[in-house]
């Protein structure tokens, strides 16, 4: 288990948990929640965020967001 912030570019995971629940109700609002696939499209350069696709949809993350993602 890791997070989204640990991941490179093009990896597919699956989403297991989340560690703040602030972030949860925000990340599960659009669409993200507890057994949704993700990859990973672009990571921003100078730890600057993430582009993800959930579920088919895009979605940005900054890095604390990222990091409160559990994957398997």
């Amino acid at each position: 288990m890791t997070n989204i912030a640990a991941l490179a570019e093009r990896e597919v995971k699956k989403v297991l948990q989340f560690n703040d629940a602030k972030i949860a109700c925000k990340l599960m609002a659009m669409g993200m929640l507890p057994g949704s696939i993700i990859k990973v499209m672009r990571k921003a350069p100078m730890n600057g965020g993430f582009y993800l696709k959930v579920n088919g949809h895009g979605i940005a993350l900054r890095v604390n967001e990222a990091a409160s993602v559990i994957v398997e």
